[in-house]
Order: structure tokens, then C-alpha cells, then sequence
């Protein structure tokens, strides 16, 4: 397989740089973030479960972009069918997989802050495994559908680009797999969406109504700005490119957009762990929010 984009070769040049800066960008900050958590936190924190969690899923999509940035600078698509399917299941399984742990995320800092005593046997690191696996296990199995009608599709247009937008088959009676899966992703960015501003709300409440009361939280301004980047990350990143592909399929510049995620989660690591370049030991369950 060796087709051309039919698109004209400057935008498609453009989105080759923009993917090469995120890749850039993103590759060392995660790198290095991933190897600070694992080396210098204790894994007995749950929010630290799934910031590793959230850096994987960065990784296996920064790892998929050399493809992106060869196939929009060149032109052309010499890899097989099973490879373009890999890259395309990569970045939609990151999206789901950013946006539910970072939702995991502010739903544990909710409880740390809102209710620090009751929540302290729901906080614990087994439990944040168990829901990291069950959240990659549901995503693995709802991508499937879709990868096999999508390699059908290939197999019988070789003629297609494989970042060509394909519209038309979330509106053929023979892709429901694909309409189906559209739209889990965004009922499911909607109700993760919602549970965010929800979090926002209550945390910002708790911290300003006890504000003098809640020396446990070691920094509050920290703690809202996490919450202001979540948000941010759900209306910009994640939720665009959905409602994109919803309605009228994939649009590269949204794509761009949605994949620039991964070079600002590490910030959440940052503002969320205290003394994230310094090592911890016996890390307390309420302390790092």
C-alpha cells in the first residue's frame, strides 16, 4: 500500500510540523514524569495510580506519531492496513483514557477534600488499580467493533489514505460499530465533563466556605488551578474533536487540538504532588491532592 493524500500538500504539511512539535514536546515531559513517579512516589497513593496511568496512555499515543508526521510530510501511506488501524485505535483510546483518568483524578481530590475521614477506605491504591484495569479493560473491548469494520473498509478501498477523512461511513446502513462507538465517546465525555464541573464546584465550595479549616490541603491556589486545567482540557482537547466526528467525521485540525492534551498533563503531576521532584516516603493518603 503506497496512496497520496488527495488533500492539497500545505495544510497537510502544517499538521506534519504541528504533530512533530507535540511529539517533541511531549515525548521528554511524559518520559521523565512517568520515571518520577515511578521512581520517587510511593504507589500507595491513588492519584499517583492514575497519573501513571494517564502518562501510558500519553506515551502509547506520542509513540504512534512518527506514522502521522511521515504520512502528512510525504504524502503517502506505505504501511499496511493493520498498521494505519493501530494509529487510528491509539489516539481515540487515548482521548477516553485521558479524560477518565483525569477524572479519577478530581473525584479523589474531591474526597480528600470534601470528605478526607469517610473516604479514606474508598482512596486506596487497590482500588485505583482495579478501576485503572477495568477502565483500560471496557475501552480495549468498545474499540474492537470498530477496528474490525474499519480493516474491512481498507481492505476493500485500496485506494484509501489512511488519515483520509472517511465521513461517509458513520452514515453507512453497514457502519452502526461506528456510530455506536461516536457515540459512546460522547456520552461518555459528557458525563465525565459533568462529574468534573460537579467536582469544581463542591471543592471550590469546601475550600472557601472552611477555608481556615483546611491546613490539610497544602496548597488551595494549586488545587484550583488543577481543576481550571481539567476543564480546560475537557473543552478544548477532548470534547471538540468529539462532537467533530459526531457530526461530519475526523478534521485534522481537531485532531491536533485533542493530541495537544499530552503535552499538558504532565502539569497536573506537577501541581497535584507536593515536592514532585523530591523524593517521598510513606506518602499520606490526604496530603497529596
Amino acid at each position: 500500500m503506497n496512496n497520496t493524500v488527495e488533500d492539497s500538500p500545505e495544510p497537510q504539511l502544517a499538521y506534519a510540523v504541528i504533530f512533530g512539535c507535540i511529539m517533541v514536546l511531549g515525548l521528554p515531559l511524559n518520559a521523565v514524569s512517568l520515571w518520577i513517579l515511578l521512581r520517587r512516589h510511593s504507589l500507595k497513593s491513588p492519584n499517583v495510580v492514575f497519573m501513571i496511568n494517564l502518562a501510558v496512555s500519553d506515551l502509547l499515543l506520542i509513540i504512534s506519531l512518527p506514522l502521522r508526521i511521515y504520512s502528512y510530510a510525504t504524502g503517502t501511506w506505505p504501511f499496511d492496513s493493520l498498521t494505519c488501524i493501530s494509529v487510528k485505535m491509539l489516539f481515540r483510546i487515548n482521548i477516553r483514557a485521558s479524560s477518565i483518568f483525569i477524572s479519577f483524578l478530581s473525584v479523589d481530590r474531591l474526597l480528600a477534600v470534601v470528605y478526607p475521614l469517610r473516604s479514606r477506605h474508598v482512596r486506596t491504591a487497590s482500588n485505583a488499580m482495579k478501576a485503572a484495569a477495568l477502565a483500560w479493560l471496557i475501552l480495549i473491548i468498545m474499540k474492537i467493533p470498530g477496528a474490525v469494520e474499519y480493516s474491512k473498509h481498507l481492505n476493500k478501498d485500496h485506494e484509501s489514505f489512511c488519515f483520509q477523512h472517511h465521513s461517509h461511513l458513520q452514515h453507512h446502513p453497514m457502519s452502526r460499530s461506528f456510530r455506536g462507538e461516536t457515540i459512546f465517546q460522547l456520552v461518555l465525555l459528557v458525563t465525565l465533563l459533568t462529574v468534573n464541573i460537579v467536582s469544581t464546584f463542591l471543592v471550590s465550595w469546601t475550600l472557601y466556605k472552611h477555608f481556615s479549616d483546611c491546613e490539610r490541603v497544602n496548597n488551595k491556589v494549586n488545587v484550583l488551578l488543577i481543576y481550571v486545567m481539567n476543564l480546560i482540557m475537557f473543552t478544548v482537547c477532548f470534547l471538540p474533536v468529539t462532537i467533530g466526528l459526531f457530526i461530519s467525521g475526523e478534521h485534522t485540525y481537531l485532531l491536533c487540538l485533542a493530541t495537544a492534551n499530552c503535552c499538558l498533563d504532565p502539569l497536573l503531576y506537577y501541581f497535584s504532588l507536593d515536592g514532585f521532584w523530591k523524593k517521598k516516603e510513606d506518602v499520606n493518603l490526604g496530603q497529596e491532592l
